[in-house]
């Protein structure tokens, strides 16, 4: 249960060459929570839930999902205050918690992250491969084989993986400038998608919020039953029961604000500027999903879209056909920014693991010339592409969100355990009405929590326990505050005796 202590999670590393160079801006942070998270929720998720769960009640699940993520973002901007790192959640339960915990959060992060990338860039592959077809561009036999598959070896899947993890070992300024262009033109995409399609608007489409209660598709078996059905009874689809499950859903859309406070080690001003950068960045997108929302259930009964391709069947259906490649141009672009923050930002984690030692050191090496983590950018990005060509991902997706709600409760329950071991602590942003927003936070994400599948719980469950193995096995013996350190360590014998138990 050794705990790091604050002052060392956050000055350790200044001027050292473990330590980030300055990178972000205020409104630089802004962009980076924008480009996490504006993507599969507008160009697919809204259109999926609407049609198999919520109806045009979508528009309350965006908002329940984005009520609980703002909750979880208000913890986040104050842990992430007083302790600006780039270790974000695992550092602060380092501080907070303990090792053993810190351990298991960084893991959590890991899934989340590493998983999300992979599954993303399938669907960026799908979705490019899509907009090609629609321009009228046909590939070759041999590369349409592998192209654009939700499974198997995918060309565009690994073409993605590949240029984005080059651009990001090049500098976070080589990424933060193509970050910044990459998002202007998607928020161009989405705002000819909400202008071109408020003109179709029909009201009557939203009359029925909430839709009558349905019964749902009964699973398979029981592993693919919602826990909250296996606890509960079996439950339904549409009417109020469904809103709230397909907010569950919709959390994943959510899921990216926390990778901003990642960012905080390279930010300016960052015991400001990150809190800023977390709810500027989380109010403007939800702001966008809602406006989204609104357009596609509005343009057409929600018994009539497809949940295949729902907002470029939503334009079809008004007429206005042009919008598709509007749709399909935006969603690649809107997935590249989603791929790259995510590899961004798991970098970045891993990277301060590798510093406390709890994996391997050598990882936490900068590149003199590029000034960039290369060692574990390049590993981030090898890890990605073969779990992106080798397993299904993108029937795993669940795990990013049970991933991410981990992450989120144990951020919420941190500045309830904060408030009262370390009170004195400065702080940039203090979470109001604490702690009855953190316990809000906590009952929130439980909630999410049981709405996912049982098999979702297993994998989890599986995943955490490997990397139990893997802390029992190395990370205890090697960590920093056991006093074990490389001999190439340039840092050896600075905190020895401080750190040494």
């Amino acid at each position: 249960m050794r705990r790091l202590p604050p002052g060392e999670a956050t000055e350790r590393w200044t001027g050292a060459r473990h330590g980030l160079p300055k990178a972000y801006g205020r409104a630089d942070l802004i962009v980076l929570g924008i480009g996490v998270m504006i993507g599969a929720g507008i160009f697919s998720v809204a259109g999926r839930q609407a049609a198999t769960m919520a109806g045009p009640g979508v528009i309350l699940s965006f908002m329940i999902a984005g009520i609980t993520s703002l909750l979880v973002a208000f913890c986040f901007a104050e842990l992430s205050s007083a302790m600006p790192t780039s270790g974000s959640a695992y550092t602060f339960t380092y501080v907070i918690f303990g090792e053993v915990w810190a351990w298991i959060v960084g893991w959590a992060l890991v899934l989340e992250l590493l998983l999300a990338a992979a599954v993303v860039a399938r669907a960026w592959s799908l979705y490019a491969a899509q907009m090609l077809a629609d321009f009228g561009v046909r590939l070759p036999g041999p590369l349409a084989g592998v192209t654009g598959q939700a499974e198997g070896f995918d060309l565009f899947a690994l073409f993605i993986l590949v240029v984005l993890t080059a651009v990001m070992a090049l500098g976070a300024r080589v990424g933060l400038r193509t970050l910044w262009i990459i998002v202007v033109a998607k928020l161009l995409a989405i705002g000819a998608v909400i202008v071109v399609g408020a003109t179709h608007f029909d009201q009557r489409n939203l009359s029925a919020i909430p839709v009558p209660a349905a019964p749902a598709e009964k699973a398979a078996d029981t592993l693919h039953s919602p826990l909250l059905g296996i606890l509960f009874g079996q439950t339904g689809a549409f009417g109020w029961f469904g809103i709230f499950a397909a907010s569950a859903v919709i959390a994943f859309a959510y899921i990216g604000f926390d990778v901003v406070a990642t960012a905080a080690e390279e930010a300016e001003d960052a015991p400001r500027s990150i809190p800023r950068g977390i709810i500027r960045s989380l109010v403007i997108t939800t702001v966008i999903y809602i406006a989204v929302a609104v357009v596609m259930v509005g343009m057409t009964s929600y018994n009539r879209i497809d949940p295949k391709a729902p907002l470029a069947n939503a334009f079809r259906q008004a007429g206005e056909g042009f919008m598709v490649h509007i749709i399909n141009i935006g969603a690649v672009l809107g997935l590249t920014t989603v791929i790259l923050v995510m590899l961004v930002g798991l970098t970045r984690v891993v990277f301060s693991m590798a510093r406390d030692g709890l994996v391997p050191r050598p990882l936490a090496r900068l590149n003199r010339s590029y000034h960039s983590p290369t060692r574990v950018t390049l590993l981030i990005g090898v890890l990605a592409i073969l779990l992106a060509e080798s397993v299904p991902v993108l029937t795993l997706e669940p795990l990013v969100v049970i991933g991410a709600l981990t992450v989120f409760i144990a951020v919420a329950a941190g500045v309830i355990r904060m408030r009262q071991t370390m009170p004195d602590l400065p702080r940039g942003f203090r979470v109001p009405l604490s702690p009855g927003v953190p316990i809000a936070s906590i009952a929130a994400c439980l909630w999410l929590l049981v709405n996912l599948q049982v098999i979702t719980w297993l994998y989890f469950a599986a995943w955490m326990a490997f990397g139990v193995l893997i802390y029992l096995v190395y990370g205890r013996r090697n960590s920093v505050l056991a006093g074990v350190r490389s001999s190439a360590d340039p840092l050896k014998g600075e905190v020895r005796g401080r750190h040494r138990r």
